[in-house]
Parts: C-alpha cells; sequence; structure tokens
C-alpha cells in the first residue's frame, strides 16, 4: 500500500533531520547515514500506508530505520553480537559526572558516543538527541522498557568513563589565554 506524496514530503520535512542524526550515530559514516535515510524513506513510500495512525510515524520511521541498518550490517557481515554482561565495566561515582560533563566539550561528547558499543549509543542518541520516551524506544528497539532503563544507565556509565579517561589524557590547557606580547618588549 503507497502512501501519498503529499504526506510523504510532510514527513521527510519533520523528520529527515532527526532520522538521518539517528542513522549517523549508528552507522559512523555520513554516506551510509544518508543512504540508510533515503532507503527508509523509500521503504516509507512503498510501505508507508500501513501506519493508521500519523501519531505514530515518527516511531514507524526510527523503528524502519533501525531495522535497515540491522539488515544492511548481516549482508555485509559487519555486525558482530555483544553479549553485554561480559562487558560490564567499573563506573566512576556520580559526582565525578557533573565535574566531567562541566570540562568536556560538545565534540567530545559526540566522539566518546560515537566510541562506546551501539547496544548503549543508540537508546543514548534516541532518549537524548531525538526525546523519546522510554516506552517509545522500547517499541523501536523491540525491548522491555526496564531493558532501555538499563542500557541507558551503562550507556551514560560507559561514555562517562570514556569522557573520563579522555580528559586524563588530553594535554590541552584549559581555561588558558594566550598572552600576546606587543612588539619590541
Amino acid at each position: 500500500m503507497k502512501m501519498k506524496p503529499a504526506l510523504i514530503a510532510t514527513l521527510v520535512d519533520e523528520h529527515y533531520e532527526n532520522l538521518y542524526r539517528f542513522a549517523l550515530s549508528l552507522t559512523r559514516n555520513e554516506e551510509e547515514a544518508a543512504d540508510l535515510t533515503q532507503q527508509t524513506y523509500l521503504y516509507l513510500a512503498a510501505k508507508g500506508g500501513q501506519i493508521r495512525d500519523l501519531a505514530k510515524a515518527k516511531s514507524w520511521l526510527f523503528t524502519t530505520l533501525r531495522r535497515e541498518f540491522y539488515s544492511m550490517r548481516k549482508e555485509t557481515g559487519r555486525f558482530t553480537a555483544i553479549d553485554e554482561k561480559e562487558h560490564l565495566e567499573v563506573e566512576a561515582p556520580d559526582n565525578v559526572e557533573m565535574e566531567v560533563l562541566k570540562q568536556a566539550s560538545e565534540a567530545m561528547i559526540m566522539e566518546g558516543l560515537s566510541e562506546i558499543r551501539e547496544v548503549f549509543r543508540v537508546p543514548l542518541a534516541l532518549f537524548y538527541f531525538e526525546d523519546f520516551s522510554y516506552q517509545e524506544i522500547a517499541a523501536i528497539l523491540k525491548v522491555p522498557s526496564g531493558t532501555v532503563m538499563s542500557r541507558l544507565y551503562r550507556g551514560r556509565a560507559e561514555l562517562r568513563n570514556w569522557l573520563i579517561l579522555r580528559l586524563e589524557t588530553d594535554t590541552t590547557p584549559r581555561n588558558i589565554v594566550p598572552l600576546r606580547w606587543a612588539s619590541g618588549e
């Protein structure tokens, strides 16, 4: 069942940027993210008539994009399963979080997000960048909302640990303004 072109155009206008950003957080590659976003809208054009409640179109788009991403990874052989229990790490105390976030730049946080495991990166991106609720993320990922909360908690901890490590190894001085000496002094 096909969707009307005017409705597709409206959904593209409303959700393209956020959908592309989500695809970029998954693929970590601009070309692949653009392809994945376009593939999602192509699928919308072909099967979008299945959406009965347009209020759920955003969730449908994100779910479809995620499915297409996994399908693409399986086809190219670049998908690896991760056992979450094998990768639990020691977390930094919560009082460190605010200090770390104050010192970290937005670019550093985005880099850290791209470095953490996908199982945590996806819920973090959906929650913080797309403002999805726990229930909406659970529906997109097809997991219980308790799993979403757990992945968000562990993802924040993994991101915080990555930022702490990065800030400890970063030798760039902070809050230092270079002085310009007048010539002849």
